[in-house]
């Protein structure tokens, strides 16, 4: 048993795209055209970290149910952790893309840890090596 990809509820898909390939440098793994529930176009769009398995399916928000979790899809706690080898590099790439910082770097027992907001507002941990 395996977790494969948890969806990532987003208000644009390109938008979407462009943080987690551009930005995060995911590896974009699939932007297919596919239609909804209820027979409206839409895309399966999935990015993952390079060389993983488990990934994200960016879902467009679809009515006003969806667009009330934009940036809040795990109540305002962080529900990412995305562990790097290399902190500072990683770190620094987002600051510079003007991703905003909600707790700057820190030392705790398992690593060097900061808190950054996505594209849609929703936190996210980034976990370095102590």
């Amino acid at each position: 048993m395996r977790l494969d990809v948890v969806t990532l509820v987003v208000d644009d898909y390109d938008k979407a795209i462009e943080f987690f390939v551009n930005v995060l440098g995911f590896d974009l793994v699939e932007d297919s055209p596919a239609l909804s529930e209820s027979g409206r176009p839409k895309r399966w769009v999935v990015v993952r970290p390079a060389g993983t398995d488990t990934g994200i399916v960016l879902a467009q928000a679809d009515g006003p149910e969806q667009r009330a979790v934009l940036g809040k899809q795990a109540g305002g706690r962080v529900a990412f952790f995305l562990q790097v080898d290399d902190f500072d590099e990683v770190y620094e790439r987002i600051v510079s893309a003007q991703v905003p910082i909600v707790r700057e770097p820190r030392s705790a027992p398992y690593g060097r840890v900061a808190v950054f907001l996505d594209c849609m507002g929703n936190p996210w941990d980034l976990v370095g090596p102590p």
